[in-house]
């Protein structure tokens, strides 16, 4: 009988891959890291105000959304992102460009996720 707590495999058993998952601010959904899309503070403006971090490069707390605007809308209705960032920021910078960068997901026509 093989333990929860044992995370090694029983003989015959593979290993299988951790893929990262996050969770949406908008809608509250799991997902995949590769499906999301990262937003972070620009710490330059007073408030902070959010911004989009396509490379995922960003120093500091981040925040993940489905690429699409529902998901955006839902957040700043909710006021997610004062909540993820743990601090009062601006997110209405966000909210008035309404789309996330370029590279954000696609699908294999080119359409967006």
């Amino acid at each position: 009988m093989r333990s929860f707590l044992d995370p090694t495999p029983v003989r015959g058993e593979r290993m299988t891959s951790r893929t990262v998952v996050r969770t949406c601010i908008g809608c509250r959904s799991r997902a995949d890291q590769q499906e999301l899309v990262r937003v972070a503070l620009d710490s330059s403006t007073e408030p902070p105000s959010v911004v989009w971090d396509p490379e995922r490069r960003r120093p500091g707390r981040g925040a993940w959304l489905h690429p699409g605007e529902d998901c955006l809308h839902l957040a700043l209705r909710r006021r997610a992102f004062g909540r993820a960032f743990r601090s009062a920021v601006d997110a209405d910078a966000l909210g008035r460009t309404a789309e996330a960068p370029a590279d954000r997901p696609t699908d294999e026509g080119g359409s967006e996720i």
